[in-house]
């Protein structure tokens, strides 16, 4: 976080630690938190909070798994990378996990991206294409607690580090193109013991509507804007719930939150809550979930 001018330091203190894909040998990338000068967390340390309620709750060993989408530009941050200059590309329906020069715009970025995760020992677990041209998505987990954060930050880092080899800009916003276009979010995977086992989907059911009796909460954890970023994105157009009401359903992308088939089918595993924007925190959304699904605030 950044300090302010008339009390300009603020302390770091290291909470994780990766291998440096950038320098290499035995250099490392540290994540720290910050604090201000009185000790308290600072504003923009969503960790601290988190790690708390993630310590509250870790009889239950939460497991995440987040799927991270973005979009690229150029170096100016202004044109999709790799769009026609003046004009738009051909409509979506072509593009989503695409192969080929005129449907994918920028897969070197996104392989140098993950090979480089690979060594830095993020967790990441996939990549693929986007339904807008020059949107991408990557998975990170399953992360246990307060790892999901950690690892997705330092993903991020890695990525906008990678992207900047190519004169390309990294946008999270979950909109960046207005219009009959897809926005970008970021999904969350969510299970815990209780709903890995047999009989899980009782606790799946239970969970779901506990988040859903507290959808504005989530919502306005769910960008760093209080839900007005999101707005933009959860219409309920282009694979959206709207962001004025709550749903859920088995193997439905229109809703809030989605039971994979599979799930459904076993009786047991996790589910996924569709409505996190591609901006947000994943500290804010991690701990959002756990104080909701195991009653912190009771």
């Amino acid at each position: 976080g950044q300090s302010t001018g008339e009390n300009s330091d603020v302390y770091i203190r290291p909470v994780a630690m990766f291998k440096d894909p950038f320098r290499r040998g035995d250099n490392i990338l540290v994540l720290c938190e910050t604090y201000s000068p009185d000790d308290t967390a600072h504003p923009t340390n969503k960790r601290a909070s988190c790690n708390k309620a993630m310590e509250a709750c870790k009889d239950e060993h939460p497991w995440f798994g987040i799927e991270q989408e973005y979009t690229l530009f150029d170096y100016t941050g202004k044109n999709p990378y790799c769009w026609p200059k003046n004009g738009y590309p051909g409509p979506q329906g072509p593009y989503y996990c695409g192969v080929g020069a005129d449907r994918v715009k920028g897969r070197k970025i996104v392989e140098a991206h993950y090979r480089a995760c690979l060594y830095a020992g993020i967790k990441i677990a996939g990549s693929n294409g986007e339904v807008m041209p020059s949107q991408w998505e990557y998975q990170v987990g399953p992360c246990e607690g307060i790892e999901m954060g950690d690892h997705l930050w330092v993903s991020r880092y890695i990525l906008c580090r990678v992207a900047e080899e190519f004169d390309a800009v990294v946008s999270f916003d979950p909109k960046p193109i207005p219009g009959d276009w897809n926005g970008a979010g970021c999904h969350t995977n969510i299970s815990t013991l209780a709903m890995r086992q047999d009989g899980g989907m009782e606790h799946i059911i239970k969970a779901i509507e506990a988040i859903g009796k507290k959808h504005k909460e989530h919502i306005e954890s769910y960008d760093p804007t209080g839900g007005a970023d999101n707005k933009r994105r959860l219409t309920g157009l282009h694979e959206t719930a709207s962001i004025e009401k709550f749903n859920y359903g088995v193997a439905h992308r229109g809703a809030s939150i989605r039971i994979p088939r599979q799930v459904a089918a076993d009786g047991h595993g996790y589910f996924e809550d569709r409505r996190p924007s591609s901006n947000a925190d994943p500290y804010s959304i991690t701990n959002r979930i756990i104080k909701t699904i195991c009653s912190l605030e009771e």
